[in-house]
């Protein structure tokens, strides 16, 4: 619902997450995380555990996108705080979010679904930071 997971302004960083999508309006939701030292994991759906955890690997971004019966009539949007660069802007539909060839952390994360052809919840122009 557009909240933050995670913490901003503390040096966290994000090391696993867990994301489910409402199944009473029959939406449910797919992700795939990019860790340190790992790169691009395989995608998981509803609840699973994407990222690591008891090893201090960093997530670094972060892929999502709905499934179910009612993907086609919603979009999903989600934006990351980053270390060094802060909040990111939105990414949409399972574009890469975050950062990669930097090293830097994912501290925090806000997604928020919204009917499909609303407008953005704010700026989508750099939501991925390349090197």
């Amino acid at each position: 619902d557009g909240l933050t997971a995670g913490t901003t302004g503390k040096s966290l960083r994000l090391e696993g997450i867990h994301i489910t999508a409402n199944s009473a309006i029959g939406l449910g939701v797919q992700y795939r995380t990019h860790v340190q030292n790992i790169g691009w994991q395989k995608w998981v759906s509803d609840g699973q555990m994407a990222g690591t955890s008891g090893y201090s690997l960093r997530l670094e971004a972060i892929e999502i996108k709905l499934t179910g019966v009612n993907a086609d009539k919603y979009d999903i949007y989600y934006r990351t705080h980053v270390e060094n660069f802060g909040w990111t802007d939105w990414a949409c539909n399972g574009q890469p979010c975050g950062s990669a060839g930097f090293g830097y952390r994912l501290e925090g994360i806000k997604i928020i679904v919204v009917p499909k052809g609303a407008p953005a919840p704010g700026s989508t122009a750099k939501p991925y930071y390349q090197r």
